[in-house]
């Protein structure tokens, strides 16, 4: 199953999906003027601004612009943050990590665009604001190749997020926590943690998208504060180690070989390759996903929106994922031979001894289980689309169903079919994305001089 699911990889993310997604966001960059970087402080502004724990709501939409944001955010700040950036450093060498920086630089272009068309092609179902890429997909394409596109992409969001997405979250859990267990002679299986998160992630799925709101909006900035003071802490005490950690970056880059030596197997290709793929998995922008969050929100205008959904980005990639990567080259523990989430637990455990591995469990806890929620929410919009309200109830059992196998299943099979639907996310919502590339550029142009008043 492992081999199949690796080839079909290899023919996804080899050349295909690095030329969409970075050629989109290239494409999106240059067409808005370089938006991430003239309008960085505006949105910045926007963000920051509009920070509330209370939970107030407004207008058309069904959530706050920070409710929105928060949920994005509790998707995208993940096990991609902690053990995503490990493997990427496994898989493509330190590298990998410059065309990450890369792809997300452009990526938040492109999840502008997609925000923006959230918002613009938003609308009201059975008494509820909803949107997201079924329906710019459906407003660009007409007739029936609009509805097919639109309902492929609703059944590829599900199988990816809602399913082998989420497995992925409740795997890495598993795997953390198991790592802090053996270590001090506990027997406590995967699956256990698997059933555990099950329960909590029901009780939400329960509440609907005022509870799911309620909860990303407290839990988003607490993990996200926790994690930057703990591995700024690691990096800090590795401080003489950063100079290295940039240059086994930027050398990776270009020449592998000469940051791991000539036996690693590492080529430039691999590098690249790993970086874009989990820096998708990460930041989510071009996959269509976060869209759904950003739909919802009572924002002035769709152009705002599409400057939050960019800072999301920057939060994801610059901020935290550079943290665990930094975490892992400045501790020197690259080449323990540990993968995935024991990777980063190695890293924290050089300076924190044992408190290091619970400590990032405990992080990932925490963004794994937001991820869950934001991404069943993103699935379940799509059920409702293609089956109706009464189908989601089915879709949560389903859901927790795979979170408990998750738990309990082999990291690189988890992860290979996460990459594989991920990837096939991504076209039909680039499709739908450069075909409406001037109406995001009208709505830069019409809004983007507007101030807030």
């Amino acid at each position: 199953m492992l081999s199949i699911v690796t080839k079909a990889n290899s023919f996804l993310w080899d050349v295909l999906l690095i030329l969409v997604l970075c050629g989109t966001g290239i494409f999106f960059t240059i067409r808005l003027k370089f938006i991430q970087v003239r309008k960085f402080g505006e949105g910045c502004r926007l963000v920051f601004g509009h920070m509330s724990l209370k939970g107030k709501k407004g207008g058309k939409g069904e959530m706050t612009p920070f409710q929105s944001l928060a949920t994005a955010i509790a998707a995208q700040v993940g096990t991609g943050n902690l053990a995503g950036a490990a493997t990427a450093l496994l898989g493509g060498g330190p590298g990998a990590i410059f065309w990450m920086w890369m792809s997300a630089f452009f990526g938040m272009a492109t999840i502008y665009a997609e925000a923006s068309l959230a918002q613009q092609y938003k609308t009201v179902v059975d008494g509820e604001v909803t949107g997201g890429p079924i329906y710019y997909i459906k407003a660009v394409f007409k007739g029936k190749f609009g509805k097919i596109l639109a309902g492929i992409f609703a059944v590829l969001i599900i199988l990816a997020l809602g399913f082998m997405g989420n497995m992925v979250q409740s795997n890495s859990i598993g795997d953390a926590f198991s790592k802090v267990f053996e270590a001090r002679n506990i027997d406590i299986p995967p699956v256990a943690i698997g059933i555990v998160l099950a329960v909590f992630a029901g009780f939400i799925f329960i509440g609907g998208t005022s509870r799911l709101a309620s909860v990303v909006e407290k839990i988003v900035p607490f993990m996200a504060g926790v994690y930057i003071v703990g591995s700024l802490a690691l990096i800090l005490l590795n401080a003489a180690q950063i100079p290295a950690a940039f240059k086994m970056i930027f050398v990776g880059a270009f020449n592998p070989k000469a940051v791991l030596g000539a036996g690693a197997g590492i080529a430039v290709r691999e590098a690249i390759r790993f970086g874009v793929a989990r820096g998708l998995f990460s930041n989510e922008a071009g996959m269509g996903s976060t869209p759904h969050a950003h739909a919802r929100a009572t924002a002035e205008n769709p152009h705002q929106q599409g400057l939050t959904a960019m800072i999301s980005v920057f939060i994801d990639t610059f901020v935290i994922l550079n943290l665990t990567v930094f975490s892992i080259l400045t501790s020197g523990v690259l080449a323990s031979g540990q993968s995935g989430v024991a990777l980063t637990q190695a890293a924290f455990i050089t300076r924190f001894g044992s408190f290091g591995d619970i400590f990032v469990a405990v992080c990932l806890l925490f963004f794994a289980f937001s991820t869950i929620i934001g991404w069943h929410f993103f699935g379940e919009i799509n059920v409702k689309y293609l089956f109706g309200k009464r189908a989601t109830k089915i879709y949560s059992l389903l859901v927790l169903g795979f979170i408990i196998t998750g738990s309990a299943m082999k990291v690189d099979l988890v992860w290979a079919l996460a990459d594989f639907f991920n990837g096939l996310m991504v076209l039909p919502n680039a499709l739908a994305l450069l075909a409406l590339s001037g109406v995001v550029v009208g709505i830069c142009k019409k809004f983007s001089g507007k101030k807030k008043k």
